[in-house]
């Protein structure tokens, strides 16, 4: 169960070689960590009792080997997956012991990577202890903080310890509060290094989802717990924001007189701090920083001015843009409505240079300013809107519908990306009282094509969940433009275009295809959505409607008459889902009747 100590120095440096060794270990090690549970179950105090010799004897020698430690570790993280969440917080049978143990433990190999993670992955699974032993916290936080963690010479071992570290607040929180100050004493050293410019030999892969960022989430945590007064949050906030902001004034007026390319030290350094800025916010809520600590609102406000700097400078930098991004959508959740001055800008800067997965951030960040502010977002909506229409109009004019071999490239797949989530951003427009955006003047040039996008989809795009969605556009589409009467109606031509065009197209021939398969549980949800759409086209349309869709369109599709007067006697009734099984029944027999040989058209 141990490791071979020739590969010991593989292990340190994880090259290739000790990669491969950890695996190995992680695959051989299966069966025995399944018997060791079951050795846990029928004898708990004799497998603690082995352990606890184990500690002992790996914390006495100084001449224990790297492969013993690692496994007497390994041995009590076992342990705490085979007890219960109870016996750790009130350290039942000898865990009173071996928990203070291992929190104080230094072993002589402690600087070892595979000793190091190990340590670190086993304190974390006891940290209930100290819910209920709280006299133990500090000896948690050196764990945590000092060089068996955060201040490793391992970088690997730090970030990790940086990453569990903000687990054991999130489990912690307030009795933590005392200790703040200390904290973030010990990590100013190691908050500087994370947003340092010199990034010429850096380590850290950004595309980790452990790369040190971890730590200011921690901390944001931290500063963010009501617990902390009003002022001290104001005073540690301060310290951390100011000078991460700037850092980015500094790095902006160098990167203007002499340029910004996107791999450069300059650049990586500005989205490193924008990365370390979402993780500090992610310690607030928007009731804390808008309601009961206005103060740390406006510091926050401050903050994304800073930040949105970077899209006015640099729109065309994608890394950095996609990083500024996921900052604007946590200080959208966080700062409420009065972030809405910041959004026109960003949004202007945002569509500078766009391709299809650019849109695709793009429209999921209005989607997100649409469900957050639903009617106060008509005016950013209506200022955006005639550039997201003509933009998608040439980005989409491709044949994003392709099912062929064209349709599996990268290029392909993004635009099929792009589609759904503009059926996303509409569907959010109109059940978000938005519809009246696309009356405004500047918008109505676009209705056309969204009318024809829309129709195409419901009738017969092959993902039948955007079928969905854009039934129920329509549906909400009807409530809001039209009335009973046809003078009242707020697009001429609308009421024509659903009576001829929807009704007809998809809720008789898009059903009537043999695709459209009524055994499928998803395709019966649409079905749904489509008799309801009738009942709705009913109630407004009148006898527009029944005279297009009972009297035209029906017996063109060879419905017997008396199935097409039945159809209008439970269209008038109150029973939908009486409705829905006749209509259900009816295309049926339509499509017995034609054997299955009517195709949409």
């Amino acid at each position: 169960m141990t490791y071979d100590p020739v590969y010991r120095v593989h292990l340190d440096v994880l090259d290739k070689i000790g990669k491969e060794e950890e695996d190995m270990m992680a695959e051989q090690r299966k069966d025995l960590v399944a018997l060791f549970r079951n050795i846990c179950r029928v004898a708990p105090a004799a497998t603690q009792q082995f352990i606890k010799g184990l500690i002992v004897t790996a914390l006495s020698s100084a001449e224990a080997t790297v492969e013993d430690v690692e496994v007497t570790l390994t041995l009590l993280y076992r342990l705490g997956e085979a007890v219960s969440e109870e016996e750790i917080r009130t350290g039942s049978g000898l865990l009173g012991e071996l928990v203070p143990m291992l929190l104080s433990a230094r072993f002589s190999c402690h600087s070892h990577r595979l000793v190091a993670l190990v340590y670190l992955e086993t304190v974390t699974r006891y940290i209930k202890f100290m819910q209920e032993n709280v006299q133990y916290v500090p000896h948690l936080l050196a764990a945590f903080l000092d060089e068996r963690g955060i201040h490793h010479q391992n970088s690997h071992v730090s970030r990790r310890a940086g990453y569990l570290f903000m687990k054991a607040v999130k489990l912690l929180k307030a009795k933590l509060v005392p200790y703040l100050d200390t904290i973030l004493q010990v990590l100013e050293d190691v908050l500087g290094q994370f947003t340092s410019m010199d990034w010429a030999n850096k380590e850290a892969k950004l595309s980790s989802s452990e790369d040190g960022s971890q730590i200011f989430e921690a901390v944001g945590l931290l500063i963010g717990i009501e617990e902390v007064s009003p002022e001290k949050q104001v005073q540690c906030l301060t310290a951390l924001l100011n000078p991460l902001c700037h850092q980015i004034e500094s790095l902006v007026m160098g990167a203007k007189a002499q340029g910004l390319e996107e791999s450069s030290p300059r650049a990586t350094s500005l989205l490193q701090i924008v990365v370390a800025l979402n993780m500090v916010t992610k310690g607030f809520n928007e009731r804390l920083v808008m309601i009961s600590r206005p103060t740390i609102g406006v510091m926050l406000k401050k903050t994304l001015d800073v930040v949105l700097q970077l899209l006015v400078s640099f729109p065309n930098v994608r890394p950095l843009r996609s990083k500024v991004i996921s900052f604007l959508h946590r200080m959208i959740e966080i700062l409420g409505i009065s972030v809405l001055p910041c959004i026109p800008i960003a949004l202007r800067q945002l569509l500078v240079h766009n391709e299809a997965k650019d849109m695709v951030d793009f429209l999921v960040l209005v989607n997100q300013i649409i469900c957050k502010f639903n009617s106060s977002a008509s005016g950013i909506l209506e200022d955006v809107f005639p550039t997201i229409a003509s933009r998608l109009s040439v980005i989409l004019s491709q044949d994003a519908f392709s099912t062929g071999p064209a349709g599996n490239t990268e290029e392909m797949r993004e635009l099929q990306e792009l589609q759904r989530t503009l059926y996303t951003f509409l569907h959010g427009m109109v059940t978000h009282d938005l519809s009246a955006v696309l009356l405004a003047p500047t918008c109505r040039q676009y209705l056309e094509t969204i009318m024809q996008l829309l129709l195409f989809t419901s009738c017969s795009h092959k993902d039948i969940l955007l079928r969905k969605a854009c039934v129920q556009i329509f549906v909400k589409l009807i409530k809001d433009w039209c009335t009973t009467s046809k003078a009242d109606d707020k697009l001429p031509g609308f009421r024509v275009f659903m009576i001829e065009k929807f009704a007809t197209g998809c809720c008789l021939y898009s059903v009537l295809d043999k695709s459209f398969d009524l055994r499928d549980a998803n395709t019966l949800v649409v079905f749904g959505e489509i008799v309801m759409a009738q009942k709705v086209m009913y109630e407004r349309f009148g006898e527009d409607f029944i005279v297009n869709f009972v009297a035209k369109a029906l017996p063109e599709a060879h419905c017997p008459p008396e199935l097409a007067e039945q159809y209008y006697q439970k269209l008038q009734g109150n029973d939908i889902k009486a409705f829905r099984s006749f209509y259900q029944s009816l295309i049926e027999k339509i499509r017995q009747q034609q054997n299955g040989s009517l195709v949409f058209r």
